[in-house]
């Protein structure tokens, strides 16, 4: 229950009109901080919708699947240059990014991942380095503005921090497979 106070206390904050303004005034900020933090918010509600909602989580997702496709469908949605666009200037758009994220994205994977192998873990960290790399190169080495609301050097330095957070992810991958899971885990 005390997960799902902080989560709300946060959502509630994220939600103040000078904080949403401060934070989608700099693209970097806008999605790898405003979004990330909307997806914590979901993480930190799941428990407590867990325990309200129980024959739902376990009817649609039983085994992880379906909530981390979900997870992966809204995360590819919000990486697309005119999403973040259109959240800035269409207000339909920017609830739906306030609704999604922590409902559509951040419960499916709290939920989700404890529920997958540790091949099904893999994987993801696969694909979600191989979609970082992908947008950095989008944004890096594209010679015209791709979001209107943003100025090429702020897509320029968003390229730079998705190339770092996959290879970050990569790194933790390469990590995971080094390490004896069965020295720290409990007896």
């Amino acid at each position: 229950m005390k997960q799902a106070t902080y989560g709300l206390g946060i959502y509630l904050f994220l939600m103040l009109p000078p904080v949403i303004t401060l934070l989608e005034s700099i693209m970097v900020v806008h999605m790898h901080m405003q979004m990330p933090l909307l997806v914590i918010v979901g993480m930190l509600l799941t428990p407590y919708l867990q325990q309200t909602f129980p024959s739902f989580f376990e009817k649609w997702n039983q085994n992880g699947l379906p909530g981390i496709v979900l997870f992966m469908i809204i995360i590819s949605y919000w990486m697309i240059p005119r999403t973040m666009d259109e959240a800035l200037t269409v207000s339909a758009v920017e609830v739906f990014k306030f609704i999604s994220l922590p409902f559509l994205a951040g419960v499916p994977l709290r939920n989700s991942w404890s529920k997958l192998s540790a091949k099904g873990k893999n994987s993801i960290f696969i694909l979600i380095s191989i979609i970082f790399g992908i947008m950095a190169w989008i944004y890096i080495f594209s010679p015209n503005q791709i979001c209107n609301s943003y100025l090429i050097k702020e897509q320029k330095a968003l390229g730079w921090t998705f190339l770092l957070t996959g290879l970050c992810i990569v790194i933790y991958f390469v990590q995971t497979l080094f390490i004896d899971k069965e020295e720290y885990s409990e007896t």
